[in-house]
């Protein structure tokens, strides 16, 4: 096992502290097939784990060391650190990036907390279980991906992957780290940017009383300051800022900010642009973007869920920038913070989401479960401006087809709009909208000619062609109202670059490289060049495993060549043509 720190880089670009302490590396480790572990307190004992693991990769993976990947109902941990006399003069937060699915931590044999959640990231504060040298760390990490009662996304619910199922992902499997503040600190802040009066709203909170000074610059130079006195709690100012630099497409023109308080010093930064829909159009900065994306499932050969570097995570928004895309759909998982901080600093349009397929919707329950988890990842990520929309569910097949009324659906659009209106919401994903802003459609058929045709009847009759309604059980299940309409899943064409036809992907493969391209290209124009169409978002960026419907294979090698994707992908929209609302 390599001696090297993996993914040494701060987890959380947007909300860095320099006294922190990286926690990745080697740790022990067990498989725990009872899921007993608790139960017999193994938390209190000092006898070794049976195993060794590299942190922050999932024990299916290949970069853990362990590469096991039969279901694992129970995963544990232990690892051992060193903190000063000094730093427990203040406080110290124990956080995890995220680990899937119920965690309980244990410091020095006592508990530090229980979180529920595979995708979200949480901390606990932990410094009245610590003393000055050696402590003890140790995570137990229960994970039930058939259970029907956790969100696991793409997580194959089978023994082995197949169709568009994936290897799973149990335990840790993003960064763990230390983060050292004083008594007197910044518990949080949230960007409210106002393009057109220039200038940042800063809401949060604070732990203690004193003076807050924030201040945002931008490459280097000073662009605005506040000072504001804080008694404890809730805290909120405006700072006016000297130049307006936009973020859009291509182009993050990101401001550094920083937020002092006492002795606490936070480093940060934000970037300022309004997004909104205008008829049928998407507007960045009030200018019409048609949002030409990929689906990107964020898998890794070697890590899973896991980017084995840094640089790994910034090459797949080159790869997807290289064919033309001005973004992705960030499918069935919630990707992690330094991801989308690379997108921000690219001007990469995303949407977020949540891995809500494996969870059983029915369920009493469900909404109280959905609801938490999902609050917690749109505060999470609210600060990030790449992200230009909001997609809680994904195809919710089989829960709306049995009830009279979505009510799960509504009600998490109904908070989401609630907690954040500066972004468009879709309740679920092409079925079933309920209520949504955009009205989304997949739409898989091979055949450009046909595929036309479907949404030509939207400038022709302004009906919206949705073949979910045509379905026998599933008729007027949803209706279209006049909304934007995205394309948000299309394409999907087979296509094996190792010359096989095993793999698994949508409709009758290609016979050629040439009818593979005129495929792409016809189907691709044909909502490009309709004026009542926003967006459209191919299947898929990469290979995932068995799934060979990627533009470039799972090791990230193109299939064909990114520069005639590219030039399909940046002909002009017609949406984005002035006379296109007329």
């Amino acid at each position: 096992m390599s001696t090297a720190l993996p993914r040494p880089e701060h987890p959380n670009p947007q909300w860095m502290r320099s006294t922190w302490q990286n926690l990745n590396g080697s740790w022990e480790f067990e498989i725990d097939p009872g899921a007993s572990a608790l139960d017999r307190r193994r938390y209190a004992s000092n006898e070794p784990l049976s195993n060794r693991i590299l942190v922050p990769f999932c024990p299916e993976s290949a970069l853990s060391g362990i590469g096991q990947t039969d279901f694992m109902d129970a995963v544990l941990y232990r690892r051992r650190f060193t903190i000063s006399k000094e730093a427990l003069c203040g406080l110290v937060y124990l956080h995890f990036g995220a680990a899937d699915y119920q965690t309980h931590v244990f410091v020095n044999g006592a508990p530090a907390g229980t979180h529920t959640g595979g995708y979200d990231s949480f901390c606990f504060e932990i410094s009245a279980l610590l003393h000055a040298g050696e402590n003890t760390l140790f995570v137990a990490v229960l994970d039930d991906t058939r259970c029907g009662k956790q969100p696991s996304g793409k997580q194959s619910e089978k023994y082995a992957s197949h169709g568009c199922y994936y290897t799973r992902t149990t335990g840790i499997w993003q960064t763990v780290w230390l983060e050292m503040t004083p008594r007197a600190h910044i518990l949080y802040a949230r960007y409210e940017p106002d393009v057109s009066n220039g200038a940042l709203t800063v809401r949060g909170a604070v732990c203690g009383a004193g003076t807050l000074t924030i201040e945002a610059s931008y490459e280097g130079r000073p662009m605005g300051r506040q000072s504001l006195r804080c008694t404890g709690g809730a805290f909120q100012t405006t700072l006016s800022l000297l130049e307006k630099h936009l973020w859009a497409v291509g182009q993050g023109n990101l401001y550094d900010l920083t937020l002092s308080f006492g002795q606490d010093r936070v480093q940060s930064y934000f970037g300022l642009r309004t997004v909104r829909m205008d008829g049928m159009r998407f507007m960045l900065n009030d200018q019409p973007v048609f949002q030409r994306l990929v689906l990107d499932q964020g898998f890794y050969p070697d890590g899973v869920y896991t980017a084995p570097t840094d640089a790994a995570l910034k090459n797949d928004i080159a790869l997807s920038l290289a064919m033309g895309f001005n973004g992705a759909r960030l499918h069935q998982k919630v990707f992690e913070p330094r991801f989308l901080y690379h997108c921000d600093k690219m001007g990469y349009l995303v949407w977020g989401e949540h891995g809500n397929w494996g969870f059983d919707h029915h369920s009493p329950q469900a909404t109280e479960r959905y609801l938490n988890q999902w609050s917690r990842i749109v505060a999470r990520d609210f600060n990030h401006p790449a992200i230009i929309g909001w997609c809680p569910f994904n195809e919710t097949w089989g829960y709306a087809q049995n009830q009279s009324g979505n009510t799960l659906l509504s009600t998490i659009y109904q908070y989401t709009k609630a907690v954040d209106p500066t972004r468009p919401v879709i309740d679920a994903s092409s079925n079933y909208h309920e209520i949504t802003d955009i009205y989304d459609v997949h739409d898989y058929d091979q055949n450009p000619e046909s595929f036309k045709a479907h949404y030509d009847q939207l400038f022709l009759s302004h009906t919206l062609y949705d073949q979910v309604n045509l379905r026998p059980d599933c008729a007027l299940r949803q209706t279209y109202a006049g909304q934007p309409v995205f394309i948000s899943e299309y394409g999907g064409i087979r296509w094996d670059a190792q010359g096989g036809s095993t793999g698994w992907g949508y409709g009758q493969a290609p016979g050629t490289p040439q009818e593979f391209l005129a495929r792409y290209r016809d189907l691709t124009l044909a909502i490009l060049n309709n004026p009542q169409i926003m967006g459209f978002c191919y299947t898929q960026l990469y290979d995932v495993e068995q799934e060979i419907n990627g533009l470039y294979t799972y090791a990230r090698q193109p299939k064909f060549d990114p520069a005639v994707i590219r030039k399909i992908n940046t002909q002009p929209a017609a949406i984005e043509q002035p006379d296109a609302q007329e």
